[in-house]
């Protein structure tokens, strides 16, 4: 199972608590979910299963708070399966009439060290991971995705590097340490018609956020 650790940086990021509903507000750092966005975006297989093992902090917290314009509504399925069988059909959406002025509380100047695991599925892949693991490699050194990676919000791109000598790295941020309560893991897919969120509990240590082993509840 080949392992990589990527330099994550950016301006802006905001990774929306759930529970928020109507303004955006971020969690404190980078969720585990919105990491695994990052490897897929360098590189994205049937075949690649992306786990996110450990989230180092780089960068303090620090807040901005934006208020933006937004589209409140999203075109309907029934009309555009309608189209689809008539073959014409209203599909447009006008921005002045849907605008929505929302206030968000964002973070700005993020800087995460994120390790993750490839794992693959599938024999043909499993009898070559070096295959795998050298595409990685290959791309991320260059600076080549898939499309390009973002912050929780496509808006708020990020920057990526591959880290091939830890011992060369600035150390995590210590003074990050503490309880940050129940954060958003991933979504569970297993029911792919109704898919659910998960959740586990955020503790920090000496800067690291390690995510082996931690229970995670729907």
């Amino acid at each position: 199972m080949p392992r990589f650790c990527l330099d994550v940086r950016g301006e802006y990021a905001c990774f929306t608590r759930p529970e928020m509903k109507v303004e955006r507000v971020s969690y404190d750092f980078i969720t585990p979910s919105a990491a695994r966005a990052v490897f897929e975006a360098i590189l994205w297989k049937p075949a690649i299963r992306w786990h996110i093992e450990r989230i180092e902090i780089l960068a303090p917290v620090r807040w901005i708070s934006v208020r933006r314009n937004e589209v409140g509504a999203v075109i309907s399925t029934r009309n555009v399966q309608s189209a689809m069988q008539n073959g014409h059909g209203e599909l447009g959406l006008y921005v002045e009439d849907e605008r929505q002025q929302r206030a968000g509380l964002f973070l700005r100047d993020v800087a995460y060290r994120v390790h993750a695991r490839m794992d693959l599925v599938g024999d043909d892949a499993r009898q070559n991971p070096a295959k795998y693991a050298e595409m990685f490699s290959r791309r991320a050194t260059k600076g080549q995705c898939v499309n390009q990676p973002y912050l929780g919000c496509r808006e708020f791109d990020a920057r990526f590097r591959l880290v091939t000598d830890l011992n060369a790295e600035d150390p995590a941020l210590a003074e990050m340490d503490g309880d940050y309560g129940w954060m958003l893991h991933d979504m569970d897919f297993t029911r792919p018609a109704d898919p659910r969120p998960t959740f586990f509990r955020a503790q920090v240590k000496h800067g690291v956020l390690d995510l082996n082993g931690v229970e995670v509840r729907s």
